[in-house]
């Protein structure tokens, strides 16, 4: 009598045990960390057709100029597709890993398999010859990282695609040769034979191809090369970042107009740039004087030196009432040189209108000089004492220790968002930043405990703020008068050394004196 078949319960057996079994369970069975998407790959089997129309118009535009380099070559006259079709089947989705980082992204891994029927068909124009080959049999199995950055608020809400692959992918195909022998194309059988040498484990040249496909495909998207697809137009949802620092000297007005009752003014400037929403910059006032010296210095961020314009305000103060304008000019920071100071004697007008036949008032003069200093391409590290600092220019380097603005730079600091901040009487979270007593302030969000405030700050400094430390509280504020109408919800104390020497930071700190509240920031350190 034959022995009866050993059964075990399946919750018994080891994990090599199960795979022998299911060799192709999905992942979402497998990894706790993917999810099932039913869903997903219902969307993808009904855009399939469409998808199908896009992807082969990108394939075509890639290999067009690829196919163009070998005419003349090897005597061919010409390579193009006969046919181009992805087939009916759509690839599936056996699981999706959503990856969560502190960067402006969404990190998407799918596990994609796909068996497909496509009809693609190359054909190859040499001699008398035209070889058509037909790819048959296509099966991919891959793992691919899909980065969808940066996020945006412009409809699809993220500007480019990003794809690489995690690992190679498994390919398998097939191809069919018609109306001729490839291997009469000159070179190609040489260059099979030293393929099928190279690989021991190969017995035929269209294994050999296979493995070679599969190193070409991860030596250009294996992680992290990548493939970047743009899906918005850079220009309408490119956030502008500071490029450089203007430094302004205000230094004296001539002959201004006379606006007070004893036959004077008290003048005083308000200079800004285009572009920018910051508050303007004021000097001091001069109070009855015509010709006032202020000698007066001023540091303005530059987003765009080709865009950006001085504009340059000369008032009257009034103690009583608005404030009279004496008169304006307005200087295009193109006019610039990098690191040189120039001076400007420009004649006020009274508006922006330069040209205006009919404003011949003199309004009197204004004399400013203006020094335009980028920040460093690449963050400031330091290696060695704290002021050896250096820029480039003309090949040279040169040592900062004679320059005017050794050490002077910008802290950037975007105060991203919070999660699981909790008051005792309401959930009304702001934050504050403390840097040097100076306060700023994010936008408050109403009924929250996640807020996300994406709001940036800026501080021009002098020199790096090394063995400083930058403090962030979320606040609550109720909403009407009473008398319990803030409460802190945590903050945190960071020490800017690693942000001077790395050039930026980006984290999510525990907020001190809340039981669960994490805050996200991200602070940037550059130097002129």
């Amino acid at each position: 009598m034959a022995d009866e078949p050993i059964t075990r319960p399946l919750d018994e057996l080891d994990t090599d045990t199960l795979l022998d079994l299911l060799p192709d369970i999905p992942l979402w069975v497998k990894c706790p960390d993917y999810e099932r998407v039913d869903w997903l790959n219902k969307f993808v089997a009904d855009m399939w057709p469409y998808l199908d129309q896009a992807i082969c118009a990108r394939i075509r535009s890639m290999t067009e100029p690829m196919f163009a380099e070998y005419i003349g070559k090897f005597q061919i006259e010409a390579i193009e597709f006969d046919h181009l079709s992805l087939g009916t089947l759509p690839p599936e989705i056996h699981g999706l890993k959503v990856c969560e980082t502190n960067e402006n992204e969404l990190v998407l891994e799918p596990a994609v398999r796909w068996a497909g029927n496509p009809n693609i068909v190359l054909v190859v124009k040499l001699l008398s010859l035209r070889i058509t080959v037909q790819l048959v049999d296509l099966q991919i199995s891959a793992v691919p990282r899909v980065t969808l950055k940066p996020l945006v608020p412009t409809l699809p809400c993220f500007a480019n695609i990003v794809v690489s692959l995690l690992e190679k992918p498994e390919v398998d195909f097939g191809m069919s040769i018609l109306g001729g022998d490839i291997m009469a194309i000159p070179g190609l059988y040489h260059y099979v034979q030293v393929l099928i040498v190279s690989e021991e484990e190969s017995t035929n040249y269209h294994s050999c191809l296979q493995k070679t496909i599969k190193k070409q495909v991860a030596i250009l998207y294996h992680w992290p090369q990548t493939l970047e697809i743009p899906i918005l137009d850079p220009a309408t949802v490119a956030v502008k970042k500071p490029v450089g620092m203007l430094h302004v000297k205000v230094v004296r007005a001539q002959r201004l107009l006379k606006k007070d009752i004893l036959g004077t003014s008290d003048p005083y400037v308000k200079l800004n740039l285009t572009g920018e929403s910051l508050p303007a910059k004021k000097t001091t006032i001069k109070k009855r004087n015509l010709n006032p010296e202020w000698n007066e210095k001023f540091k303005l961020i530059v987003k765009d030196p080709q865009s950006q314009v001085l504009q340059l305000q000369v008032f009257d103060w009034d103690k009583v009432g608005n404030h009279d304008r004496l008169g304006m000019q307005l200087i295009p920071l193109k006019l610039l040189t990098p690191y040189e100071t120039k001076e400007f004697n420009l004649d006020l007008l009274k508006h922006t209108h330069i040209n205006d036949p009919h404003d011949k008032k003199q309004r009197g003069k204004i004399m400013v000089e203006l020094t335009y200093a980028p920040f460093r391409e690449e963050s400031m590290k330091l290696d060695g004492p704290q002021n050896s600092y250096g820029r480039k220019e003309s090949g040279i380097y040169k040592s900062s220790e004679s320059e005017v603005f050794r050490g002077a730079g910008l802290l950037w600091v975007m105060i991203q968002g919070a999660e699981d901040v909790e008051g005792q009487h309401h959930n009304n979270p702001y934050a504050l930043v403390l840097f040097r007593g100076d306060t700023k302030k994010t936008k408050m969000i109403k009924r929250t405990r996640n807020p996300l405030w994406n709001d940036e700050f800026q501080f021009m400094l002098e020199e790096p703020p090394l063995n400083e430390k930058i403090h962030i509280e979320v606040m609550s504020k109720r909403a009407g008068i009473s008398f319990r109408s803030k409460e802190s919800l945590g903050h945190v104390d960071i020490n800017l050394n690693d942000v001077v020497h790395n050039g930026r930071i980006n984290h999510k700190y525990h907020l001190i004196n809340s039981k669960n509240g994490v805050i996200h920031v991200e602070i940037r350190w550059t130097t002129v």
